[in-house]
């Protein structure tokens, strides 16, 4: 008999002999151990089965008749002894296997390991789709069918679909949502296989060796190099390609930059944790006027009992060495961008 045959046809079977186990079926058996966790209050993890094993228990639990208390013991008794003969077990398919291996294998190995996984039943494609950044889902959506479009908006919670609906070229976005309403009667299965091939779309990327773009790389090493070095790379990118130049100047961030990007109740947050010579040095050592404002800054937003002695104590210095005031800003520096990543403080957003 299939077993996409209705329920109500059924047939029905008389009660199972005495503890004669062999007189029954592995899914007879399954379905026994299965009704005596219930009973007992226990949830087995059947989720972790295919669909297709789901299916066939649960039907097999609708076909099965009373069992007697001998048997209940017998199986029991027999699964019992099975699970204590398991010295170890491994996880099925290579979804299973990747999940074992998890840190172990390099991000090449397991990307190829992804590559070679069949679609598994058990794996909720449309999980992998709404973790998606919006960027990426935008082009897709563009690419797409209007009705293969409006199932993926269906599916995405609604905060991201309003985003992403919000990126759409308008008349792209109206058709899509019209054609929303045409989704209803989407078979699941329908909807399971979008799910699986937006999934595969997005992760079909190649592997990079960087997790930061070109941009966020450069601008980070030109955070930390001297003024002399820094303007004549940028000079240099910018013969190359202006526009590269233009977004790696907005990327950096240097001492005199800290005006614009320092919110001015974050300052005392910072000032704790600079080394107090480093600012003392600044003080007496700042020329360019940019530098000089950031001082200013700095001293305007602190205590004035505080910011008195230290004007005090950079008044002492005679004229120090260019090259350590500007390795006493590269380290201020240094010290907010730490607080930046730390979340102890946020950088205020650069106005164009």
């Amino acid at each position: 008999m299939s077993l996409d045959e209705p329920m109500a046809e059924l047939p029905s079977f008389p009660p199972l002999p005495g503890a004669v186990t062999e007189n029954l079926t592995s899914k007879e058996k399954a379905a026994i151990v299965v009704r005596l966790l219930l009973s007992q209050g226990a949830l087995p993890a059947l989720s972790q089965l295919s669909e297709t094993k789901q299916t066939q228990l649960a039907v097999q639990i609708a076909r099965m008749a009373p069992v007697d208390q001998e048997t209940v013991q017998a199986v029991a008794e027999e699964f019992a002894s099975e699970i204590e003969r398991i010295a170890l077990s491994f996880p099925q398919g290579l979804d299973g296997a990747l999940g074992l291996l998890d840190g172990v294998l390099s991000e090449g190995a397991a990307e190829r390991l992804r590559k070679m996984a069949p679609s598994d039943s058990r794996r909720n494609a449309w999980d992998d789709v709404e973790k998606a950044d919006v960027e990426r889902l935008v082009p897709i959506l563009e690419a797409e069918s209007l009705e293969v479009a409006a199932v993926i908006l269906s599916k995405l919670p609604t905060g991201k679909a309003a985003e992403v609906l919000g990126k759409l070229p308008g008349e792209l976005a109206r058709r899509i949502t019209i054609a929303i309403t045409q989704t209803a009667d989407v078979a699941p299965m329908v909807v399971h296989r979008i799910g699986v091939s937006l999934a595969e779309q997005l992760d079909a990327r190649p592997i990079t060796a960087f997790d930061d773009a070109p941009v966020s790389r450069v601008g980070a090493i030109l955070n930390y190099a001297p003024a002399s070095v820094r303007d004549g790379v940028l000079e240099g990118i910018e013969q190359e390609d202006k526009d590269f130049a233009d977004e790696v100047r907005a990327a950096i961030f240097t001492f005199a930059n800290i005006p614009e990007r320092i919110a001015p109740r974050d300052v005392p947050r910072i000032q704790r944790d600079l080394d107090q010579d480093d600012l003392t040095l600044v003080i007496a050592g700042a020329n360019s006027e940019a530098d000089k404002a950031s001082v200013e800054f700095i001293l305007e937003n602190i205590s004035k009992r505080m910011a008195e002695n230290m004007r005090d104590d950079a008044k002492e210095l005679a004229d120090p060495k260019q090259d350590d005031v500007e390795a006493a800003m590269i380290r201020i520096v240094g010290v907010i961008r730490d607080l930046e990543t730390q979340g102890e403080i946020f950088f205020v957003l650069k106005e164009e």
